[in-house]
């Protein structure tokens, strides 16, 4: 029997340490997952580059869309090295044409400036207008794996077209359901999808600790934080996964 990979994403040193202690298989390193991920700092990546898994760190230079110009390209290409300089596994990253096509252009430039490095398509794949069109470009690229929730906000919304994807892919890459994928939901994925890997949050809310800070701006009233312990548990409901 394969076990199930966990990929947890964390956004901080503490998460790092959750995720490690709770037994992740892989982490995705970001900063500002409150808004899909950004690229983390150098800090973290080398705080990260010291761990005995995997890492893949997110190549997003900022939020919002991901059509990224040329000014945008450049601050990515450096972000690669960076994340090379730090000893990281991988990267994350994606680009999209204004109808939300794959833009083959901007990713064939990232993807050789990465070469050696491990490649995941992240979730700009969501947005594509034919998912077996843009799984054909991935391949074609070298992409690993795809982060995908089937277009939905949640996985487990998406699981339709996961399985399409997935019969699209047809084992040349990994499709790796994320987004929602929790100790609630991840039954429901697995018993109509067949996967090596999801990517998961495994987090919590927490309050903020002082109203000053959210008074003046610095922090919002709540946010979430990886969580050792529900790492574990997802852990080990992978590896008893049929």
């Amino acid at each position: 029997m394969t076990t199930i990979l966990l990929e947890v994403c964390v956004e901080d040193a503490a998460g790092l340490r959750a995720a490690v202690d709770g037994g992740a298989d892989r982490i995705e390193l970001c900063s500002a997952l409150s808004v899909g991920g950004l690229t983390p700092s150098l800090g973290l990546m080398a705080l990260a580059g010291k761990l005995d898994i995997p890492v893949y760190a997110m190549i997003r230079p900022r939020p919002g869309d991901f059509v990224f110009d040329a000014g945008d390209i450049g601050v990515m290409l450096a972000e690669i090295d960076a994340v090379r300089s730090a000893g990281l596994a991988g990267v994350v990253l994606g680009a999209s044409r204004p109808d939300g096509s794959l833009d083959i252009a901007a990713l064939r430039t990232l993807v050789d400036h990465a070469r050696g490095l491990g490649l995941t398509l992240h979730r700009a794949f969501d947005l594509v207008p034919d998912f077996a069109e843009a799984v054909e470009i991935a391949v074609d690229l070298g992409f690993e794996r795809i982060l995908t929730s089937g277009g939905a906000k949640k996985a487990l919304a998406g699981i339709e077209a996961l399985t399409v994807i997935a019969a699209a892919a047809k084992g040349r890459l990994s499709i790796m359901p994320g987004s929602g994928v929790t100790l609630q939901t991840v039954d429901g994925l697995l018993s109509r999808l067949s996967v090596a890997e999801v990517h998961s949050s495994c987090s919590v809310e927490k309050p903020a600790h002082d109203i000053r800070l959210v008074s003046l701006g610095f922090v919002s009233p709540g946010a979430r934080h990886t969580d050792a312990q529900l790492v574990r548990a997802l852990k080990a409901r992978l590896t008893a996964a049929p």
